[in-house]
């Protein structure tokens, strides 16, 4: 019997789908896949926290090593002072006059007979200009008595000639005689005028000359005193209007200290011994000195003794009258470049000398060192490392040479 065509098409999409027999294996691969892969995450990351460490290195701290300029290991004594020079000077003019020019500037280094300023010369020149015409008259006066010298000793030639062959008397004689001696005193006289005249040119130019004011010494301008037009002298007139002085040279090759020191610790000092000085303006920076004079005498009111330092280099920063302190050190002072590292850096172990853990390109690097004294939680070193070298400063107990590790930021 034929049926109809619509059950004949459910029959057949009836025949295409799955039964439940064939769906269940599918269901349990797809759950397997699934379980699968976490598992394999799961693994992944276990194993990322646990070979993270190893991989990356071991985290630690590290600083770099740096040698100590200088190191005291005992300060006998502080004092405060200031830096003075040697060698200081106020020029001034040596006579009285108006200032013409001032070539000296605030800051202006200038050479030893460099010239600093001229003053109003009109009248020394004038003066100069007399004396040369008075020595002049009096060498032409003298050049006209050497005329008549040589004439008269030639007449004195004459007459003896003919006295001699009894053709002249002897008054005649004598009077030739005396008239040569006296042109001869006279010319001798003539001949000392000439010198006073050239004494006085050579005064005249000198005070043509001391309108001029030169440095003394090479140093640097410090001060500006005059201006031109003003009038200066040597010594003080008395009143405002008068300067003293045209400019101040500080030689600052010749900088040094001046402190004082009470007089219950002057036993503390002595000449030669090192010191550490301190600027004011500076005061991270310690400049190395010496003790190079003790003032033999003691001030009454304040009593203190003056003490002068020089220092070992001097600096452009070191300038005149600036504030500094002064720490005397014991001759026992330590050598520059000594090398400290934290105590925490060291490490020591049995039957080993002391050794430090020193990195190389993100390993370490075990390195044995001779140490030295222990001091505000440093130990100098003084053989195994160098300036620049970085050292482990905190670490696990259970580093080792080669290890590679991480510094700690």
């Amino acid at each position: 019997m034929n049926r109809p065509a619509a059950d004949r098409g459910a029959a057949d999409l009836a025949s295409l789908s799955l039964g439940e027999e064939a769906r269940a294996p599918r269901r349990v691969r797809h759950w397997g896949a699934t379980l699968l892969v976490a598992v394999l995450l799961a693994c992944g990351a276990a194993a990322a926290v646990w070979l993270g460490p190893r991989a990356l290195g071991v985290e630690v701290e590290a600083a770099a090593v740096a040698a100590d300029a200088a190191v005291s290991r005992d300060v006998l004594l502080t004092a405060s002072g200031y830096v003075t020079p040697r060698r200081r000077a106020t020029v001034a003019a040596k006579i009285t006059g108006r200032v013409v020019e001032v070539l000296a500037e605030e800051g202006m280094e200038v050479a030893a007979a460099q010239l600093l300023a001229r003053l109003d010369d009109a009248d020394a020149k004038v003066q100069l200009a007399t004396a040369e015409a008075d020595r002049d008259v009096a060498a032409a006066a003298a050049a006209e008595l050497d005329v008549n010298l040589a004439e008269a000793e030639r007449e004195l030639y004459r007459v003896r000639q003919l006295s001699d062959q009894g053709a002249s008397t002897e008054q005649e004689l004598d009077r030739a005689q005396f008239a040569v001696q006296a042109l001869r005193a006279r010319v001798a006289r003539a001949r000392q005028q000439v010198a006073a005249a050239e004494a006085q040119v050579a005064v005249a130019r000198q005070n043509v000359d001391n309108c001029t004011v030169r440095a003394p010494f090479a140093g640097v301008v410090v001060s500006k005193d005059a201006q031109p037009g003003e009038m200066v002298s040597p010594i003080s007139a008395g009143s405002g209007f008068t300067r003293t002085g045209i400019a101040t040279i500080v030689d600052m090759a010749s900088l040094e200290i001046e402190v004082d020191v009470n007089e219950s610790y002057l036993a503390r000092v002595s000449v030669g011994q090192p010191v550490r000085a301190t600027l004011d303006a500076w005061p991270d920076w310690q400049i190395p000195g010496r003790v190079r004079t003790v003032i033999p005498t003691a001030d009454r009111q304040k009593a203190t003794v003056k003490v002068r330092v020089t220092f070992e280099a001097l600096d452009p920063r070191i300038l005149p009258d600036m504030g500094v302190k002064v720490a005397f050190l014991g001759q026992d002072e330590a050598p520059a470049g000594l090398i400290r590292v934290p105590a925490a850096a060291l490490r020591e172990a049995a039957e080993s000398p002391p050794f430090v853990f020193r990195l190389r390109e993100g390993r370490l690097e075990r390195v044995a060192v001779q140490i030295g004294q222990r001091r505000d939680g440093d130990v100098e070193v003084t053989a195994g490392l160098r300036p620049g070298d970085v050292v482990v400063i905190n670490g696990p107990a259970s580093l080792r040479d080669g290890q590679r590790v991480r510094v700690r930021r």
